[in-house]
């Protein structure tokens, strides 16, 4: 298969060179296109008042691997590969990560990570999101291996239209996960907390710091079961999510509930 690869934490970082080089030593043709630096929490920017700049990276990823640089943000680097790279040769995948830290709940809003992946959903591309749930634990092996799994499984099953899958893996050792579940999105929230600092000239400056709120009631979905659990609630007890997604946001709900509250003139 024709694989593509990106990610928000640069193309140096070490998730996607585990990711890439475990897919590229089992014959897929795989091509890396991302940030030549961390772009974290871009969400879906493009680049649009400079130039992008893109150049071939040699030695660091699998000799079967061909990887790209690129001065863009992820969501660049993806329409970059697409419009422009691979042209000629779409892939049949495009993934994401495996990103240092999870992307969870209403991460997905900021998360360049996801972004990347959902560019390839929006050009008719199956695309998955992968991400490990610890911002300091560095043992990418297990999501790489379940990533060659559910590629697989895709292959084999494939799904019946292109899909936006988001992937978190809990940050332990393979025997210490529990499973996978299918989950839908959950909330996650932050204390946000600004920092004011000083530079050397004597000006302030602001620094976002803020830790998660663990403890949050996850609420219920007015079209899903009560029981599928969220993927906060299910990464939090060491199973791996797969959560669906899509970019349209149209709210359902109020749509029904405008048109029987609002007269509108046609």
């Amino acid at each position: 298969m024709r694989i593509l690869i990106s990610n928000d934490d640069g193309i140096f970082a070490k998730g996607i060179r585990t990711l890439a080089n475990a897919i590229a030593s089992c014959d897929h043709e795989v091509t890396v296109v991302a940030p030549d630096r961390e772009r974290s929490a871009t969400g879906h920017g493009l680049t649009l008042h400079q130039p992008i700049r893109a150049d071939i990276i040699e030695g660091i990823f699998h000799e079967k691997v061909t990887a790209w640089s690129c001065s863009g943000t992820p969501s660049d680097c993806v329409k970059l590969a697409l419009s422009a790279i691979l042209k000629d040769n779409p892939p049949d995948f495009v993934l994401s990560g495996i990103n240092q830290g999870s992307n969870l709940g209403t991460d997905i809003l900021y998360s360049g990570t996801v972004s990347a992946a959902m560019e390839g959903t929006m050009e008719g591309i199956t695309s998955i999101a992968f991400s490990l749930a610890s911002f300091t634990i560095k043992e990418f092996q297990p999501a790489a291996n379940y990533a060659l799994k559910l590629i697989q499984q895709l292959i084999e099953n494939p799904l019946p239209e292109a899909t936006l899958l988001n992937v978190n893996i809990p940050p332990v050792s393979e025997p210490e996960i529990k499973g996978v579940k299918i989950t839908r999105q959950g909330i996650r929230r932050y204390t946000e907390n600004f920092k004011q600092r000083f530079d050397p000239r004597g000006k302030s400056y602001y620094w976002l710091a803020g830790e998660v709120v663990e403890e949050i009631e996850q609420p219920e979905h007015i079209y899903l079961p009560p029981d599928l659990p969220t993927d906060v609630q299910a990464n939090k007890d060491n199973y791996i999510t797969i959560t669906p997604l899509q970019y349209n946001l149209t709210d359902v709900i109020t749509v029904q509930r405008l048109e029987q509250k609002l007269i509108i003139d046609n």
